[in-house]
């Protein structure tokens, strides 16, 4: 996917998408998420960890990619976000297939090591780059969807082949066999009540979903101000994340382990203020002149930073709070709310993109702003 996500909003772009288009499409997508990241809890028990996950990997990855190597027009991007949304059920199995078995004191670790496999991808870029410039952006873009999903369908099947059913999965089965699909969103009232009496579990909501919104307007908008406004060629938008992902590995084995061996406040607090210094840096990089390239290279070693500490640290929180006994459905509600804190988000920043292609990124900073004083004043009042 990562061959393809460089491209994703120029590619919407050259096929006539307006930028207040490309922002609704990232709301709807959102949104859909908020729905089945209510829906995830019940379908995860019931299903288990290792089918859910296979199941809903093809409808969320495999037929999205059909339809975006298909796109036309707005109404493609629409119909391929509402499957595409579904992937909050496999955010929420995916989850619990991964950490169920492990000890709590492996579960930063594990995240940290998923996270740089998955900025690995990223290293194939020269790839999309060098077919833009022999094919043309859409023909190269087209290409590269295909490819997305003939590897994302054969991902599916090798995890579904080689994985396990957790110990917790089994019991869960176990458990909602026979219980009604209806009988088990009930039971979300008492893990509502569970989470409200948890300040940590609030704490980590309100991280994860400032963590989420900052993501989507970077991962929406970023290509869309680099191209349009800093005029940086087509042929050059896949080098820029595969540098920013090469300084986040390399946080991820050196600064990173080390910040947070011991406590979650101090990294919480360099993360975000990192991440602003390079949304803010990336305002101010010229449009013109020997400098242009330099300074977008300074911003995106700031935000490669600012973006593997939060990431890390977002999923951690959730992981570390959350009830064994519960987890899939206290993830699914996790989720939901976080969902559906961010899924405006994307409408408004296109919406800020039609009047100016940096006010996305100011609304970063002010969400960037809000992490860090949201994180300060939660350590100020609670023991780490």
């Amino acid at each position: 996917m990562n061959l393809c996500i460089p491209y994703a909003s120029v590619y919407m772009i050259a096929l006539g998408l307006k930028d207040w288009e490309i922002g609704f499409v990232a709301s709807v997508y959102m949104f859909v998420q908020v729905i089945f990241a209510f829906l995830g809890g019940p379908i995860t028990d019931k299903l288990g960890r290792r089918k859910t996950t296979a199941l809903f990997d093809f409808i969320a990855w495999s037929i999205p990619c059909l339809i975006w190597l298909q796109a036309e027009g707005f109404r493609y991007f629409l119909v391929a976000a509402l499957f595409n949304g579904t992937m909050k059920v496999t955010t929420n199995s995916w989850d619990c297939l991964l950490v169920e078995d492990a000890e709590k004191s492996q579960i930063t670790r594990i995240y940290s090591l998923v996270i740089s496999c998955g900025q690995l991808s990223a290293l194939f870029a020269p790839i999309s780059s060098l077919l833009v410039s022999r094919l043309t952006l859409v023909p190269a873009i087209r290409i590269l969807y295909l490819n997305a999903f003939i590897v994302m369908t054969l991902k599916i099947v090798l995890l579904f082949i080689f994985a396990k059913e957790t110990r917790t999965g089994m019991v869960r089965m176990e458990e909602t066999k026979g219980v009604s699909f209806i009988s088990l969103l009930k039971g979300y009232r008492g893990v509502l009540k569970l989470m409200a009496a948890s300040p940590g579990t609030i704490f980590a909501i309100l991280i994860s979903a400032l963590v989420g919104i900052v993501g989507m307007v970077n991962t929406t908008f970023w290509q869309v101000i680099v191209s349009k406004k800093i005029g940086v060629p087509d042929t050059l938008l896949p080098f820029f994340p595969m540098f920013r992902s090469i300084l986040a590995l390399f946080f991820f084995f050196t600064i990173i382990p080390w910040l947070t061996k011991k406590t979650l406040r101090l990294p919480l607090l360099l993360g975000f203020a990192v991440y602003f210094a390079g949304q803010t840096i990336l305002l101010l990089t010229p449009v013109e002149g020997p400098l242009r390239y330099p300074v977008l290279l300074l911003s995106l070693i700031f935000d490669g930073f600012g973006l593997g500490m939060l990431a890390m640290l977002a999923e951690s929180l959730v992981a570390l709070h959350v009830d064994p006994a519960e987890r899939a459905r206290v993830l699914a509600l996790l989720q939901m709310t976080i969902m559906f804190v961010s899924a405006p988000f994307g409408w408004i920043a296109g919406l800020l993109s039609e009047v100016s292609r940096n006010l996305p990124f100011v609304l970063n900073l002010v969400i960037l702003f809000t992490g860090f004083a949201a994180t300060a004043g939660y350590y100020r009042r609670r023991r780490e």
